[in-house]
């Protein structure tokens, strides 16, 4: 049996949190595999057409980033468990935004 750390209590919550997307009604399920695959479609569209038509990068990285740091602000002020369901897509399309973004600089090397 683990110790029940801070950061194993920390560990466990995220899993869990992760573990609602995939698990429950078939509702839950489709609502978060779908938003998590729209969000990394659209990372990855609208920051390339983004950087095309505006063309200052750190603009665009600016906006991006401050876009997701008031989607987690709002995020941790709900209690419910489980995450009601526009909460649970927000997140994950939030998570699919982030995912395609660091991919993108993955592959151009920056």
């Amino acid at each position: 049996m683990p110790q029940l750390t801070r950061y194993e209590r920390l560990q466990e919550r995220l899993g869990n949190h992760v573990l609602l997307s995939f698990v429950g009604p078939w509702r839950r399920r489709s609502v978060g595999v779908l938003t998590l695959l729209i969000g990394f479609f659209l990372g990855n569209n609208l920051t390339s057409y983004y950087l095309q038509k505006i063309g200052q990068r750190p603009l665009v990285v600016f906006g991006l980033v401050a876009m997701i740091e008031v989607m987690v602000r709002l995020r941790t002020r709900v209690q419910a468990e489980p995450w009601p369901l526009a909460w649970l897509a927000l997140d994950n399309l939030r998570i699919g935004v982030v995912y395609a973004v660091v991919l993108e600089a993955y592959k151009l090397g920056s």
